[in-house]
């Protein structure tokens, strides 16, 4: 699935929109997130933004997010989503996850959603080494008594936390033992507006097998669970 994955970052941002449009449709990301620490009036740098679905949560609570990723074309969708928001506290910038261009200890929250993970993928002799650059950068840019947090599928079709993969599982466990971040996992069920778009979109994102298994279970809510992952410094 890597190429795949990497396809659609590249080319696909409309497309992957219109699937995490219809993800966690409770709400509960933002919640769990105002739990770890409330989020009125910091400052935040999000890596790996995307198409700004954790940006668009942030930006109505924060004092500013500072948005990045790699993908130009990711984020010129992120931007026209960011303009519904009627916010103007962001800005969404072109920046590696492992060296991003933002100023040492300029944070109060560096946050990633489901952007480290693919590096188990991408690099699965050196994963370990490609994610713990982009935590020392998440480090970097947080202020003494900030807060570092990843989210990270637990996944997709499940209603209890199971990693999908090994190395995930592998990932997971390294940045607890090793790195002492605390956990948690929450649920982040899609909601569809039909079996169809249902069958649609997770077979564009997620491939055959799961897109055969909506279908079986007529899934019109795919349950979907997620883990968060918080360490302060």
């Amino acid at each position: 699935m890597t190429n795949h994955f990497e396809n659609i970052y590249a080319h696909h941002a409309a497309e992957y929109e219109a699937l995490i449009a219809r993800e966690d449709y409770k709400g509960n990301i933002l919640a769990a997130l105002q739990d770890i620490r409330p989020l009125a009036g910091l400052d935040v740098v999000e890596f790996g933004a995307g198409t700004g679905r954790l940006t668009r949560l942030l930006a109505p609570l924060v004092e500013r997010v500072r948005a990045f990723d790699a993908s130009a074309h990711m984020l010129a969708e992120a931007e026209i989503q960011m303009q519904k928001t009627g916010t103007t506290n962001w800005t969404l910038e072109v920046g590696q996850n492992h060296d991003l261009p933002a100023a040492d200890s300029s944070a109060d929250i560096a946050i990633q959603g489901w952007s480290f993970g693919h590096c188990c993928g991408w690099y699965p002799d050196s994963w370990q080494d490609e994610i713990g650059q982009a935590i020392a950068e998440m480090k970097r840019v947080t202020r003494p008594g900030g807060t570092l947090i990843l989210l990270e599928t637990q996944g997709t079709g499940r209603e209890t936390p199971a990693p999908p993969s090994e190395a995930l599982a592998a990932y997971y466990a390294w940045v607890e033992g090793e790195l002492g971040f605390s956990s948690a996992w929450i649920r982040t069920d899609y909601q569809f507006e039909s079996l169809a778009e249902a069958e649609r979109l997770t077979r564009f994102f997620f491939g055959d097998e799961m897109a055969d298994e909506v279908v079986r279970c007529e899934w019109v809510i795919l349950p979907e669970c997620t883990g968060i992952w918080w360490l302060t410094r």
